[in-house]
């Protein structure tokens, strides 16, 4: 019987993971489980996602404020620090920046506006509009910023970030003073040792700095990259796609997924047969049309895959061959026109960029769309299930 039903995500419940605890068995045995209490089996080409959260949990890879805070002391001299467009997050950055302004004497924190780089805004595009100032070009303080928009909170969280950022930097004993631009050139003004804080246009920011003439500029990811006094770290990411613990711990960015990856695949081959494929995902790369935040505050959504997940899809646009190629065809006729194409497709194994037929797919690697899946799907609060299965995701029409 033709099978009627395709991609299938579904939430696998998981133990509480603690620190040591065996990532790869407890993936298998979960998947296995909830196999066989739901009635379900593994197919090839099943997709196994695994979040990030749980598996830097299982590693212990954390950090305090102090190891932070040394680290940023050895790297940036101890003085007076640029921290130029840090997102706008209690869980993301405000544990990274109790750090940062306990190994500096005066941090000259730099915000851009309206929103920073993820979507969250200090201030709406309207109001940035009806003050007359250009984002573009214009460097504001912070007296000329409350002037023009007064004491703003953010839609979600209630939060006036200004003040907020201003009261841990202050808390940690250094002296803040904040400023608002969209040029990262406008730090140097203050001074000329900076830490760009922004995820996604970091190499940029420090591209044009060092340009400019900064003494030092260095990333997120360039800080926590080693171990300081028994930490954890991340040798790729540093800082980057950490998240608060506790007041005074940050959880970093998993290490070494890729040998958890490959493990789970192995396992799994040797306990059913099946060769399934295997990620660990973070945060999902998807924006909120309603609140313009863009998910997306982890440097990748996933650090390590299956080799089977590299790639784009490369999908024929079923509409399209049905309102022009087939145009003149309908019920089986269309059925069988337009399987065909999908299986000389496969067959072919070509590439379709450039194709007409192919547009209108989404052109983003399996890893950021299956990532985003499997985030959405998982949800950030209290589910209990940090694994996710995707079934179907590669079958087409023809399967």
């Amino acid at each position: 019987m033709e099978r009627l039903v395709g991609t299938v995500s579904r939430g696998v419940r998981a133990p509480i993971i603690r620190q040591g605890d065996d990532m790869a068995r407890i993936v298998v045995d979960s998947v296995l489980a909830a196999a066989e209490s739901e009635g379900f089996s593994l197919r090839d080409r099943d997709v196994i996602g695994v979040t990030e959260a749980v598996v830097a949990r299982s590693q212990g890879n954390y950090a305090t404020v102090d190891q932070i805070a040394k680290d940023v002391r050895a790297k940036l001299g101890g003085g007076t620090v640029g921290v130029l467009f840090p997102i706008l997050s209690r869980n993301r950055f405000a544990i990274c920046l109790k750090g940062i302004a306990s190994g500096c004497r005066k941090v000259v924190l730099m915000l851009s506006y309206p929103s920073d780089e993820v979507g969250n805004h200090l201030i709406s595009e309207d109001d940035l509009d009806a003050s007359g100032v250009n984002p573009w070009s214009d460097v504001l303080t912070e007296e000329r910023y409350r002037e023009l928009f007064g004491y703003k909170k953010h839609t979600f969280t209630g939060v006036d970030y200004v003040e907020y950022y201003r009261s841990v930097i202050e808390e940690c004993g250094a002296e803040c003073q904040v400023v608002f631009a969209n040029n990262p050139r406008a730090i140097l003004d203050y001074t000329d040792t900076v830490l760009a804080c922004d995820i996604h246009t970091r190499r940029r920011t420090q591209r044009i700095l060092k340009a400019a003439g900064a003494k030092t500029v260095l990333c997120l990811d360039e800080i926590m990259t080693a171990s300081v006094d028994g930490s954890g770290y991340n040798d790729k990411y540093g800082l980057l796609g950490s998240n608060k613990a506790t007041e005074q711990t940050v959880k970093l960015f998993p290490i070494h997924c890729q040998e958890l990856v490959d493990r789970i695949q192995a396992e799994l081959l040797e306990k059913t047969g099946k060769h399934v494929e295997v990620m660990v995902y973070g945060d999902g790369a998807f924006k909120d049309p309603m609140g313009k935040i863009w998910e997306l505050a982890d440097p990748v959504v996933s650090p390590a895959y299956t080799a089977g997940l590299e790639g784009t899809p490369n999908e024929l646009k079923l509409k399209y061959l049905a309102d022009n190629d087939f145009a003149d065809l309908s019920g089986e006729a269309l059925k069988a026109a337009i399987s065909k194409a999908i299986e000389e497709k496969d067959r072919k194994a070509e590439s379709l960029t450039g194709n007409m037929a192919s547009q209108g797919t989404t052109p983003r690697r399996l890893t950021d769309l299956i990532g985003s899946l499997c985030d959405l799907t998982s949800g950030s609060g209290d589910k209990g299930t940090p694994i996710i299965l995707v079934q179907g995701y590669f079958d087409n029409y023809t399967k």
